[in-house]
């Protein structure tokens, strides 16, 4: 059994950062319930391409939602109906925790909010997540990943210097704050389960994608905050360690990671170089990063000499870290990846379906994969009967009357 599977999850998120948090506490084994609107859902089944093929040959939900919905029940309700909305009430009252991630203020329209549903239900959690928060001057402005990169700093510091070709700022390519908000919105909810177990208390959890990705800086924020420089892009290059970047080799590129002088010492031998190590411009981490220009100016010919399997098979045997840039399908098949079984394979409706696993190994609650990504309402009469108790005639008027899909 895992760790959270006495937990259920009330889960009115959609897009990424709330169904990140919620399938991180579905894969530690809480009972997650999807609320979904009729026919359209969660907008990532409709991000795509690429999509899956039903077994019939039609199309099915987008690969983008596939990533963030595993061990999941979908119960298809409109909460704009008022019958909608009071069977969500409903299960609130019967969850531990509710997430959702609507705009300020548009879940009080169905007395969804925290207020209404804690005075029915005070043990409950509730976590929101919103672009900017229940505070401050952007509490209204609709919040998504690119701009949290781009108004939290991220993008400041990724994408090559000023002058040098291709000079812009650069999102990640993967939607890093929303991935991080649900990472912080994960962990919150177990400490505020904790706070529960101990007092019978449930209080609200107030989730932001720019304050997530402001303190998700790390050391370049600490950089101006503690040493008044405000970083800037770099390209491949580290702000504070040299060489810890990418180089081209004769057939393509790979990364040096070197990260102190012993190690740098290491890689000049394994080079031949050194006659470099010894000298006082490059023989510190704070002279190297200093001189970057000089050293790199005499690395970059060396590395276009050998081919990357031959740079790293010489740098892994002086135990100096190194390693080649992946495609995706590079990853994956990986001998360590598939050492770590880093990809699960699931039967969704549509077939057999690979998903990439957890990375969290408990030797005691590990993570289980108990069901693929669900359809649109797969379980909403399920849910309905289990839960609510309704009798076959509620849910078929509810279903004739479009309140709920299944």
């Amino acid at each position: 059994m895992g760790a959270l599977s006495h937990i259920r999850v009330l889960d009115l998120s959609r897009v990424l950062a709330g169904p990140w948090a919620t399938q991180i506490l579905g894969d530690l084994g809480a009972e997650i319930i999807k609320i979904e609107k009729p026919v359209e859902g969660d907008e990532t089944r409709h991000f795509g391409p690429p999509f899956l093929k039903s077994k019939d040959g039609g199309r099915g939900d987008a690969t983008y939602f596939l990533a963030a919905n595993r061990n999941k029940q979908s119960v298809a309700i409109d909460i704009s109906r008022p019958e909608g909305a009071v069977l969500v009430k409903r299960l609130a009252r019967r969850a531990h925790v509710v997430v959702e991630n609507f705009k300020t203020g548009t879940l009080k329209r169905y007395g969804l909010d925290y207020a209404s549903l804690a005075a029915e239900n005070p043990a409950l959690i509730y976590c929101s997540l919103t672009g900017f928060g229940h505070t401050g001057p952007y509490k209204d402005k609709a919040g998504y990943d690119y701009l949290a990169q781009g108004m939290g700093g991220l993008m400041s510091i990724t994408g090559q210097p000023d002058g040098a070709p291709g000079a812009e700022p650069l999102k990640v390519g993967v939607a890093m704050a929303d991935v991080v908000t649900g990472l912080y919105a994960a962990i919150a909810i177990m400490a505020a389960l904790i706070h529960q177990s101990k007092t019978g208390e449930g209080q609200e959890i107030d989730m932001a994608l720019f304050d997530c990705q402001a303190a998700a800086l790390a050391n370049q924020a600490m950089s101006y905050l503690a040493g008044g420089t405000v970083p800037r892009r770099m390209g491949n290059s580290h702000p504070n360690i040299v060489p810890y970047q990418v180089f081209e080799t004769a057939d393509g590129h790979m990364i040096l990671a070197v990260a102190n002088d012993g190690q740098f010492r290491k890689f000049c031998k394994a080079a031949g170089m050194e006659h470099i190590a010894r000298q006082a411009r490059f023989a510190t981490n704070a002279e190297r990063v200093a001189n970057r220009d000089e050293l790199t100016g005499l690395l970059k010919p060396l590395f276009t000499a050998r081919r990357t399997a031959d740079w790293i098979a010489l740098l892994e045997a002086a135990d100096v870290p190194c390693g080649p840039i992946n495609r995706i399908d590079q990853v994956f098949a990986d001998p360590q990846a598939i050492a770590r079984e880093l990809k699960v394979p699931l039967d969704h409706a549509c077939g057999p379906l690979d998903v990439v696993a957890s990375p969290l190994r408990l030797s005691r609650t590990p993570p289980e994969y108990r069901s693929a990504p669900p359809l649109l309402g797969e379980q909403t009469v399920q849910v309905l009967e289990t839960i609510l108790n309704l009798e076959a005639g509620e849910i078929s008027a509810l279903l004739a009357r479009g309140v709920i899909q299944g």
